[in-house]
């Protein structure tokens, strides 16, 4: 094999290494469905917020704390439209009544199993 031959197949060969090497780092695309709650615009969530802060049960536990609903409205209405969206899924992401996940289920259910084995 002649010299410029063997030099553009070892630069062809390093090209398609490069191009797989590449393509192995490259992250992939990932498409899904979104929720309605994260396509509503940071007003929404601010009003959702609010709505949950007029709640009965948690204006009693503002005041407890010494925090009127007025001025829980006014700290929402000073925080950034990220602060609000961040908050609002914190919110959403709690969970309802202090529902057990499954996580804390099976821990609870590991332990009483283990308690009745030693006794």
């Amino acid at each position: 094999m002649s010299e410029p031959v063997r030099n553009r197949l070892i630069e062809i060969v390093a090209l398609i290494f490069l191009l797989f090497a590449g393509a192995a780092v490259m992250p992939a695309a990932n498409a899904a469905m979104i929720a309605t709650d994260a396509a509503l615009p940071p007003a929404a969530e601010r009003e959702h917020v609010k709505a949950l802060l007029a709640r009965p049960e948690v204006v009693r536990e503002m005041q407890k704390l010494g925090l009127s609903a007025s001025e829980a409205s006014a700290r929402v209405d000073a925080m950034s439209d990220a602060e609000v969206a961040q908050l609002a899924g914190r919110i959403d992401a709690l969970p309802a009544g202090g529902a057990l996940s499954n996580q804390e289920l099976g821990l609870i259910i590991l332990l009483v199993v283990l308690v009745l084995l030693i006794i």
